[in-house]
């Protein structure tokens, strides 16, 4: 890869949009309270940040998108904006677990190992997923996560439903994700990249008749 790319990230009711450049520096960011719309601001923040920058897509040297886990709509107009660019474009693509990125960001805002941090992340009106290790499970509404003494929570979206010490360090994640998105993408595109055809998102709320099974979310990786 070659000179600077685009990242995207729409897995939570916040989007973003970033430039970074191939040593993983952000260069600059757009962020915006998509809610359900995402597809109706997608194309033209990417746009106006482009052109805000003096930055064409034909000078873009790659692609990077956060893969979640989140809301199936807002990850499905992301993984297909990214997908539909990288292949105009004949650019290489990299997927970034965006609780990789949101960890890596309240990690290094509260000076902790991510290792000793778990997300928490909403699954609909009233479920939650927690997402350690880069593993998730679904915990039931009413229910609460069994965690390890000294685990540390970084909770994103859930206002009024967790902890206030979770909650503030889920909005320093939140604050961080672009620059540990631009970071750990910039790895990611170094090393080769993703197979555009392979590329797929994980979900925390599913389209209807997906179902979920032992507890464990069913990411869509289960239908390859």
């Amino acid at each position: 890869m070659a000179g600077r790319f685009l990242a995207i990230d729409t897995s939570g009711t916040n989007a973003l949009v970033a430039l970074g450049d191939a040593d993983g520096t952000l260069l600059t960011e757009r962020r915006w309270p998509a809610g359900y719309r995402h597809g109706e601001e997608l194309l033209t923040r990417i746009d106006e940040m482009l052109a805000a920058t003096a930055v064409s897509l034909a000078e873009l040297g790659g692609i990077v998108v956060g893969t979640g886990p989140g809301a199936f709509t807002g990850l499905r107009v992301g993984l297909a904006t990214a997908k539909a660019l990288a292949r105009g474009l004949d650019i290489p693509i990299a997927g970034v677990a965006t609780s990789e990125a949101l960890l890596a960001a309240a990690s290094l805002a509260g000076a902790f190992e991510p290792q000793r941090a778990v997300l928490l992340l909403p699954a609909g009106p009233s479920d939650r997923v927690v997402v350690s290790g880069g593993a998730a499970r679904l915990i039931r509404g009413g229910e609460e996560a069994e965690l390890e003494l000294g685990t540390i929570v970084v909770a994103v979206d859930l206002p009024g439903r967790a902890l206030e010490e979770a909650l503030a360090l889920g909005a320093e994640a939140e604050a961080g994700l672009a620059a540990a998105l631009v970071r750990l993408g910039a790895r990611r595109l170094a090393a080769g990249g993703d197979d555009v055809a392979r590329l797929v998102p994980e979900y925390v709320t599913l389209p209807r008749g997906v179902s979920v099974a032992k507890g464990e979310v069913r990411w869509s990786h289960d239908h390859r």
